[in-house]
């Protein structure tokens, strides 16, 4: 692989890994902030709010595969196993952090660049075709 085409590879991963984690940040934040309003609304029920809380979880996590793996192959790229799996790892507990904590915009934001420039480096791995 040609020096070219290894950072056009990474370009086209830091760009999927950006959007995939401001979709994903915006799902999960969004299912909190669901959740919050659940157990607002009857603050004396038994765990109001958890299954919402749960629910923004799993949609905030599994989100991340399909669209890492979506957008990397309509930018006809393949082999791109490493990328899906190791940044959805990563984002588990980066968006975790970044989701549950609470924490400022600008470190959100900083974050983010963070997971794009992981996924940028990630995606220069390519796996061989089976």
């Amino acid at each position: 692989m040609t020096a070219g085409i290894r950072t056009a590879r990474g370009v086209k991963g830091a760009g999927v890994s950006a959007v995939a984690a401001t979709v994903c940040y915006l799902i999960w934040s969004g299912g909190r902030d669901w959740a919050s309003a659940a157990r607002d609304a009857d603050p004396d029920a038994i765990l109001a709010g958890s299954v919402e809380s749960v629910l923004a979880l799993i949609a905030g996590v599994v989100c991340m595969p399909l669209l890492l793996w979506a957008g990397m192959r309509l930018l006809r790229e393949r082999g791109n196993h490493l990328l899906v799996v190791a940044a959805t790892v990563v984002w588990f507990f980066l968006g975790g952090h970044v989701v549950e904590d609470a924490v400022d915009g600008l470190v959100t934001a900083v974050f983010l660049a963070l997971f794009a420039v992981l996924g940028g480096l990630l995606s220069l791995v390519r796996t061989p075709a089976t």
